[in-house]
């Protein structure tokens, strides 16, 4: 009977210590996301202490993306830094997307690339690993991600480990929530100052060349890219060429000009409308794969420059690593892509404008040169007119350099006579 009292308060001690464990940790992932709302210090804090408590060898976790059909690596443990953003998983793809689908856990103590389930990755150690623990993370009811646990090694995870793990992944999502929120709140305060930095550039009395590399510089800071491009479009053999970009690579400036039907920022002008890549490397009708991998050039956004119903050109964002571009993040590209469009009209009019009085100036210049000539050489209006044409071509000068020519010979011949 004394042995069972032993028996029974061993085991409740073992209970306490496991609940104060529990608690402590609990208390300590609470204290460390709530000292921060910077969403990759929160999910690194996450990672630190799962591995802590689970002692893993590898814990990575995945978010779900804003169009909820996938899931990124965001953070890990061992470290990816070159893979952080770039792997991603389809929504019931692998173990990991199959956990985020169904919202349940998934324990494998061995051989977890056995399970029909498991999705090879080749860039990640971790396939090789034995032992697997998926839980999803939850925010009022829904998955946002799921944190992956992996032990080198097979090994039994007690019930108390399992049960602490899944307490983890669900006081954390409420966390990552909010981080993201704060992101988002960021990321929209950095818009609107930039379209408001785009409208007062298209509004200054600055040249086009000036708007056009103003827009580049200040979108690629809003977007986070890597490299940011304005194309305009040669309507007359419909080609796409390099107006502006904030990129120091040469070998980007260089790129040759791209047929419509050739190139991705063509088909953002066919559709009219934005054209999202993942991975320009992977894209099959990307047409310059070898100058991304040399840029190290990976997401790609394409959004057309909007006059009326027509596109007259592209702004072009390309990320380092996969991104998703928000809906937002594309309406605010939208409407800077559509200022520039405004922009560079403007300045097509302002030009016409000049054409057409140096048209007019010139045609009264021949005038006068051709009255001139009429009286002094007694020649028909014709006559003077193909004598000035004559000479413009012998000469290899303009109609208005001849015929100021003839004005200042007469006038000079006027003056000494006088």
């Amino acid at each position: 009977m004394a042995g069972k009292r032993l028996q029974t308060m061993d085991s409740l001690k073992q209970t306490l210590r496991e609940r104060t464990r529990e608690v402590e940790v609990l208390h300590r992932i609470s204290r460390s996301i709530s000292s921060t709302l910077d969403l990759e210090s929160v999910l690194r804090h996450i990672v630190e202490v799962v591995v802590e408590v689970t002692k893993a060898d590898a814990c990575l976790l995945y978010l779900l993306s804003d169009r909820r059909d996938e899931l990124i690596l965001r953070a890990s443990k061992k470290p990816h830094p070159k893979l952080i953003g770039r792997v991603s998983i389809g929504l019931g793809e692998g173990i990991t997307g199959w956990v985020a689908r169904e919202n349940m856990r998934v324990v494998i103590p061995k051989n977890a690339s056995d399970d029909p389930r498991f999705k090879l990755f080749n860039r990640l150690p971790e396939d090789r690993y034995q032992a697997f623990v998926s839980v999803p993370i939850e925010s009022k009811g829904v998955v946002v991600g799921v944190i992956n646990v992996q032990h080198n090694r097979a090994k039994r995870y007690s019930d108390e480990a399992l049960t602490l793990l899944s307490t983890i992944a669900h006081q954390v999502g409420g966390a990552i929530d909010n981080a993201r929120l704060y992101e988002e709140m960021q990321s929209r305060a950095l818009q609107l100052d930039t379209l408001s930095q785009v409208s007062e550039t298209v509004a200054s009395n600055r040249l086009i060349d000036e708007v056009l590399q103003l827009i580049v510089t200040t979108t690629a800071h809003m977007t986070n890219s890597k490299i940011c491009s304005i194309m305009l479009l040669d309507k007359r053999n419909g080609e796409l060429r390099i107006e502006a970009t904030q990129s120091l690579s040469e070998r980007y400036r260089r790129k040759p000009v791209l047929k419509i039907g050739q190139s991705m920022s063509g088909r953002a002008i066919k559709e009219q409308q934005p054209v999202y890549v993942p991975d320009v490397k992977t894209e099959k009708d990307y047409f310059y794969k070898d100058l991304a991998k040399q840029e190290g050039l990976c997401s790609l956004v394409s959004v057309p420059m909007m006059m009326k119903d027509k596109a007259i050109g592209v702004i072009n964002c390309y990320t380092s690593s996969v991104y998703e571009f928000s809906i937002e993040e594309i309406k605010s590209l939208q409407a800077i892509a559509n200022q520039a469009a405004v922009a560079i009209a403007h300045t097509n009019v302002v030009e016409k404008s000049f054409e057409m009085q140096e048209a007019l100036e010139v045609r009264k210049l021949v005038e006068r040169a051709k009255g001139y000539i009429m009286q002094s050489r007694s020649l028909s209006e014709p006559e003077a007119f193909q004598l000035i044409q004559r000479q413009s071509m012998n000469l290899r000068k303009s109609m208005r350099e001849i015929a100021e020519a003839i004005i200042l010979s007469e006038e000079l011949q006027a003056a000494t006579k006088a």
